[in-house]
C-alpha cells in the first residue's frame, strides 16, 4: 500500500514544479520532502520526478502515477469526511529512551492529545542507537536520542550528567576483577563504561546485563556490581555515586524532528522544555 504522506509530497512537487516551493506548502524542510519522494520511488521501483528539469516535472512513470495519486488522496479525504470525527486519523511516531518517558513527559503527551484529538501518538521506547537508525530510515517523526555529540540537524540538545553508581549498602571496596552491570551490546553507556575501566587499567567482567534501565538500576541496588548511569535517572533507587571514579563527562540528549512547523512543532517545544528541566544542574 502506498503511503498517502509520500503521495502528497510527490503531487506537491509536481504541482509546484519545485522541491523548495512544495516543502513550503507542506510546512516541512526540503530534505524531508526529498526523502519522502525517494521512499515513494523506492516503493514503486521507478524514478517519478525529473530533477534536472526546470521547472521540475514528472517522468513518464510519474505521469502514470499522478492520476492515481490524486484519486488516492481524494479518497482519503472523502473517508475522513465520511467518518466525521477526525480523532486519531493522523499518527505522529515518537521514539524515546526508556528513562525519558517520565511523568513530566507523559503529561506533555496528555496535554497535546487533548488539544489535538485528530492525532494519535505512537510512542516507542528503546536504545538510542536503534531509535536513531529508525528515525534516519523515516520510521519515526520525532526522536530523542542520547549520543556523544549532537548531529548538525538536531532541534535542540542538552547535557546529561553521568556518574558511576554502586549499591547504597556497599561496605568495602570491590573485588578484582571488578563486576559491572551493563546494558546489552550497542548500548551507549556500555561502551563508555568499558573505555573508563580500560583507562583505569582495571580488570573487569560483566556480572549482569539488563535490557531496561529499571533492570540495570535494580541490579546495582542489589549489589551485583557498578554501572555508569545518568544521574537524573537514579532517584528512588537505593544507590549512591561511586566516589573513586569522580565525575564523568556528560552525554548529550538530542531532539530530532523531520518537520519544522505545524502540529509536530507544537509537540516538540514542550518536549524540549521537559528535557531542559531534567538536565538542568541542581540548585
Amino acid at each position: 500500500m502506498l503511503d498517502p504522506r509520500l503521495l502528497r509530497a510527490f503531487t506537491a512537487i509536481v504541482e509546484a514544479g519545485s522541491f523548495t516551493l512544495a516543502a513550503e506548502r507542506l510546512h516541512m524542510t526540503q530534505s524531508t520532502i526529498s526523502q519522502q519522494l525517494a521512499r515513494l520511488e523506492q516503493a514503486v521501483g521507478s524514478v517519478l520526478v525529473d530533477r534536472a528539469a526546470r521547472p521540475v516535472g514528472p517522468t513518464a512513470a510519474g505521469e502514470r502515477l499522478l492520476g492515481y495519486a490524486h484519486r488516492i488522496l481524494a479518497l482519503q479525504e472523502e473517508a475522513k469526511i465520511a467518518l466525521g470525527d477526525p480523532a486519531g486519523t493522523t499518527v505522529i511516531r515518537i521514539g524515546v529512551p526508556e528513562d525519558i518517558v517520565s511523568t513530566a513527559m507523559a503529561t506533555v503527551f496528555s496535554d497535546f492529545a487533548r488539544r489535538h484529538r485528530e492525532v494519535q501518538l505512537d510512542v516507542t521506547a528503546g536504545l538510542s542507537r536503534d531509535l536513531a537508525k529508525r528515525y534516519r530510515g523515516g520510521e519515526l517523526d520525532i526522536v530523542i536520542v542520547k549520543e556523544a555529540e549532537a548531529g548538525p540537524d538536531c532541534r535542540a540538545s542538552f547535557p546529561e550528567a553521568m556518574a558511576w553508581f554502586e549499591t547504597a549498602r556497599a561496605q568495602a571496596g570491590w573485588s578484582n576483577p571488578m563486576p559491572l552491570v551493563a546494558f546489552p551490546p550497542g548500548g551507549l553507556y556500555r561502551e563508555a563504561m568499558f573505555e573508563r575501566i580500560e583507562r583505569e587499567q582495571l580488570r573487569w567482567y560483566i556480572a549482569f546485563s539488563g535490557s531496561s534501565l529499571h533492570n540495570v538500576l535494580v541490579a546495582v541496588e542489589a549489589g551485583l556490581g557498578l554501572s555508569l548511569l545518568p544521574r537524573a535517572a537514579t532517584g528512588g533507587y537505593r544507590v549512591r555515586q561511586y566516589a573513586p571514579f569522580g565525575v564523568e563527562p556528560p552525554m548529550v540528549v538530542a531532539v530530532y524532528a523531520w518537520e519544522s512547523a505545524g502540529v509536530i512543532s507544537d509537540l516538540v517545544r514542550p518536549m524540549e522544555a521537559v528535557l531542559a528541566a531534567r538536565c538542568a544542574p541542581p540548585g
